[in-house]
């Protein structure tokens, strides 16, 4: 049986709304039909969308109730705004739940896949909650936080965003016990008028909600580590520091990749040796941000390193496949749900150190939000595929053309002005035992080249 979440009565006294209809009670909280799940409240949010319009559907589907800003019929609770009626849920989720600790997550790469790693290891701790997806910004995050069960013992929210002041209520909502940024670099940096400046200051106002004695888990070989120090130790915040550093507290000695990867360490004086299933090269420092957070959270060490050996790359993070064609097989690296110039060069590194049997291949789309030196910053990524071998490279998209041209002649294996464009280059050359790679912005189509490749695999036969 479901444990009820919320009865008609707390969520009317919460929203601060008037009831209608019957009593009832809700197991989850729900903003999207398409997701609903019987019993769930539905909130009718206003947007591009007005959730209002799904109101009947939601009903239909069996939802326990609805919360509106209009007249409805049924099991409703009406309120002047729906998505402050939601922040409001998500606060008193929070209260109701005294004894649990809540850490909170931001960076510019990272920052969904460490969530999730953190995640595995708090549900092995004792019961948890944490974001789901990439639910990260005004809606994701007190959505989440109004899911929250009464009994949490422990939480770990995302917080993302695209602009300056987007982070500092989202933590103040959060009040997290601790907080890790992963790194700070050039992601939608044409919203900051500073440049990276402006991307670390904003990055920071995630110690502006931490809890009295929070702690603050930092990169100590970030270039804005010395800033973002200072930011958190004005904010009360009990630093603790990961990286290849020398004086981190988490310090990475090496990382070995196979067919999986191997992590040295010394932790606070402790050597440690434990496997990963992820071979992104960001995934040794990662690895140990992901540590501290669960020592911050009272997650034993060994929970940790239990759920670091299960965690599997994430769709579009780095997830790869096997794909057999017609003249043999390959292997796939999904790389395609976001791109900038670090998570780019980062992903080029692991893709130089993977094992292949034929070629090392990477298909890039345009990496969006670059502002000014957009063209710039992708012909300058040519650094990093000479440095990691790749044998060819395959560019979709107007930004991507600087790249193309900056490559040597025996790397460029084809451009086409968009990604669907690119798809018919991109199949005739690849040959068995390559490793395909694909990495570029949502909005420029990246999945698009993915699921492609993936549908050169004819589909299974039915046994007969």
């Amino acid at each position: 049986m479901v444990e009820p979440l919320w009865t008609s009565e707390e969520i009317t006294h919460a929203a601060g709304g008037r009831g209608s209809g019957a009593s009832f009670v809700a197991t989850g909280v729900s903003i999207d039909t398409r997701t609903l799940e019987p019993g769930d409240l539905f909130v009718a949010l206003t947007g591009e969308r007005d959730g209002h319009q799904f109101v009947a559907l939601a009903q239909a589907k069996g939802a326990a109730g609805v919360l509106v800003s209009q007249p409805t019929p049924g099991e409703a609770i009406q309120v002047e705004d729906t998505q402050a009626a939601l922040e409001r849920l998500s606060f008193a989720a929070r209260e109701r739940a005294t004894q649990a600790r809540r850490g909170a997550v931001t960076g510019s790469v990272g920052k969904t896949s460490l969530t999730q790693a953190i995640a595995g290891a708090l549900a092995l701790a004792g019961p948890s909650h944490a974001s789901v997806k990439s639910y990260n910004n005004h809606i994701g995050v007190p959505l989440t936080l109004a899911r929250m069960p009464r009994g949490t013992q422990r939480a770990v929210f995302e917080v993302g965003m695209n602009h300056p002041g987007e982070i500092s209520p989202l933590t103040r909502m959060i009040a997290p016990h601790a907080v890790a940024v992963t790194n700070v670099g050039i992601a939608h940096i044409e919203n900051f008028d500073e440049g990276e400046r402006g991307i670390a200051r904003a990055k920071a106002e995630i110690f502006e909600g931490l809890s009295p004695g929070g702690t603050a888990v930092l990169n100590a070989d970030d270039h804005w580590f010395s800033t973002l120090k200072d930011d958190a130790e004005r904010a009360g915040a009990r630093v603790r520091t990961f990286g290849a550093a020398e004086s981190a507290d988490a310090r990475l000695l090496g990382f070995e990749v196979g067919r999986h990867a191997t992590v040295r360490a010394r932790l606070d004086g402790l050597d440690l040796s434990f496997p990963l299933r992820q071979t992104g090269s960001h995934w040794g420092v990662m690895s140990l941000a992901m540590l501290l957070m669960l020592e911050a959270l009272d997650v034993p060490l060994d929970d940790g390193l239990t759920a670091l050996a299960a965690f599997e790359p994430l769709e579009g993070r780095g997830a790869s496949r096997t794909v057999r064609f017609e003249r043999g097989e390959f292997t796939l690296v999904d790389e395609s749900y976001n791109a900038n110039p670090i998570s780019v060069a980062s992903a080029l590194k692991t893709l130089g150190s993977t094992p292949a049997k034929g070629r090392r291949i990477v298909a890039l789309t345009d990496m969006l939000e670059m502002g000014a030196e957009a063209r710039n910053l992708h012909a300058r990524l040519a650094e990093p595929i000479e440095a990691a071998g790749v044998d060819l490279v395959f560019c979709a998209g107007p930004l991507m053309k600087s790249l193309f041209d900056a490559l040597p002649p025996t790397r460029r294996g084809g451009y086409a002005d968009d990604a669907a464009g690119l798809v018919p280059r991109l199949v005739r050359a690849i040959e068995p035992g390559d490793v395909v790679m694909v990495k570029g912005s949502r909005d420029s189509h990246a999945k698009a080249l993915v699921e492609a490749l993936g549908a050169l695999e004819p589909p299974a036969r039915e046994a007969r």
